[in-house]
């Protein structure tokens, strides 16, 4: 598995693992008997949980010091955004040029 889709299965799982357990937090005070209302309020924690470290962790690199930027990206399951390689941009095809599935032009 490259480095990269790792990191970025951590950043996306952990959230959700965070939203789940944020979700088993509110049942011990309330009581929700729909399915769908839980799974609902699950996803939204983990939304909610994931933007709010996401923005401390972009607010920590303009910030001097990598201390915010660091403990957010932990609290998202890694320290670093994931980074991908660039992808050389292709020229634009010039339409004349193209031959079709007959070859005709």
């Amino acid at each position: 598995m490259p480095a990269a889709l790792f990191v970025s299965f951590m950043r996306t799982a952990v959230p959700f693992v965070a939203g789940w357990l944020l979700t088993l937090a509110v049942r011990a005070g309330v009581e929700i008997t729909s399915a769908t209302v839980e799974g609902v309020v699950t996803v939204a924690l983990g939304v909610v949980y994931y933007l709010a470290f996401r923005l401390l962790e972009l607010l920590g690199e303009r910030l001097r010091g990598n201390a915010l930027q660091n403990i957010a990206g932990v609290l998202l399951g890694w320290a670093r955004p994931p980074s991908y390689p660039t992808v050389p941009e292709l020229a634009p095809v010039d339409p004349s040029s193209y031959a079709g599935p007959t070859g005709n032009r």
